[in-house]
């Protein structure tokens, strides 16, 4: 899939710009962060990511609906969006929305 970041703090965790910055997720939060975006971007579809039961791939309702969660640690959430673009090929696009503390 091909990954974009709708937060600057997203890509500052993902490519490790924290340096010099507080952020409010532990360094064992960010590192789970980083593993879930690589499979994101080696996924090639949603459907690529359902064999990945530790992610627990759900589509979202009520106030978030429309949105899709995968799971970074028990406590935290990836909230991201997918669309396709289909010209000649099928490209899926991932939109992480937000890295949030599920139980809050």
């Amino acid at each position: 899939m091909q990954i974009v970041f709708t937060k600057d703090y997203l890509s500052d965790l993902y490519y490790g710009r924290t340096s010099g910055k507080k952020h409010r997720f532990q360094p064992e939060v960010i590192k789970k962060y980083i593993k879930v975006v690589n499979i994101l971007k080696q996924a090639g579809s949603v459907e690529d990511l359902f064999p990945f039961v530790s992610l627990n791939y759900e589509r979202l309702i009520g106030d978030k609906a429309g949105l899709e969660s995968v799971r970074v640690t028990d406590r935290y959430r990836l909230e991201i969006k997918t669309s396709k673009m289909s010209d000649e090929t099928v490209v899926t696009i991932c939109s992480i929305i937000e890295l949030s503390n599920h139980y809050r």
